[in-house]
């Protein structure tokens, strides 16, 4: 892995940590990208605590924001020449029903437009790579999900969890289109299910109730690194290349929901995907 480049998105805590950390630890350079510059940097002197010889960089971002996203892509292309990997891994769960100033709900914004138009952005940087592995983090939480196709805001039927199931479903007809539609074959997505994670996602931006709720799930959840564990087993291993638009669990594949399956529903929100985001041709950079 030594000299391969990796961008993890919402790396400076709980799975976005540990798989930047263990990926440091594998000989990849690695960007983490997180809100603030302080965060990024406490966490890089996290990781330097144990491995002082880190090859780190960071990049700074609002996800929400489709205008910091494209600022995001345009300073990490300025600088670096090829991405080898790019993990989505950034996610949020929020009680309340919110705009982003691009008028679009806050879930759906970070845990799905967000990987979407992102990785468009940097396509020219990955094409470039011999193996290009792109890996968005999605949950078994789609099973429960529906992609409300005429309100993906849910503006008359908010829920926080029913806005978190809808997004990683989302993610993971993102991830099969994707492999349907690629012009390059060398291009590999895959989705990961992490589990249940002891992580703060569920106390973030959450009610008192559910707040607790997520308190008490959590307990028997695995920790930050186990969860992490698919998503670095699937940057680095060499059996998996060019087996793409799967999802993954355990390091293995596993079968998703039959609306996760839906090819008339994966070209669907392709659609909705790339009017939100303004993309007229999601591959016309590497074309």
């Amino acid at each position: 892995m030594k000299n391969k480049i990796c961008l993890i998105t919402g790396a400076n805590a709980g799975i976005g940590f540990e798989t930047a950390k263990a990926l440091c630890a594998k000989g990849f350079k690695v960007i983490l990208v997180c809100r603030t510059k302080e965060k990024a940097i406490s966490a890089m002197d996290r990781i330097l605590e144990n491995q002082v010889d880190a090859s780190m960089d960071y990049a700074t971002a609002d996800l929400s924001s489709q205008a910091e996203i494209r600022t995001l892509a345009m300073n990490i292309i300025s600088k670096y020449p090829i991405l080898d990997v790019l993990i989505n891994n950034a996610g949020i769960w929020y009680s309340d029903m919110v705009l982003t100033e691009d008028g679009i709900e806050r879930q759906w914004a970070i845990n799905h437009l967000a990987p979407f138009l992102l990785t468009q952005l940097l396509l020219p940087l990955l094409v470039k790579a011999e193996d290009p592995r792109i890996i968005t983090v999605s949950s078994d939480s789609h099973f429960h999900g529906k992609i409300h196709f005429e309100d993906v805001n849910l503006t008359n039927n908010y829920h926080g969890l029913r806005a978190y199931a809808q997004s990683k479903l989302a993610n993971i007809l993102f991830t099969k289109a994707f492999d349907r539609i690629k012009p390059l074959k060398k291009l590999a997505i895959y989705a990961v299910q992490p589990g249940l994670v002891k992580t703060d996602i569920g106390l973030k931006h959450t009610f008192s109730f559910h707040g607790l709720m997520w308190k008490l799930r959590r307990l028997t959840g695995k920790t930050p690194a186990h969860g992490a564990a698919t998503s670095i087993f699937l940057a680095c291993e060499d059996s998996v290349k060019g087996d793409s638009g799967k999802y993954w669990d355990n390091c293995k594949p596993k079968a998703t929901s039959n609306k996760a399956a839906s090819i008339p529903d994966a070209d669907r929100l392709w659609a909705l995907s790339s009017k939100q985001c303004g993309i007229n041709d999601y591959f016309e950079n590497i074309t």
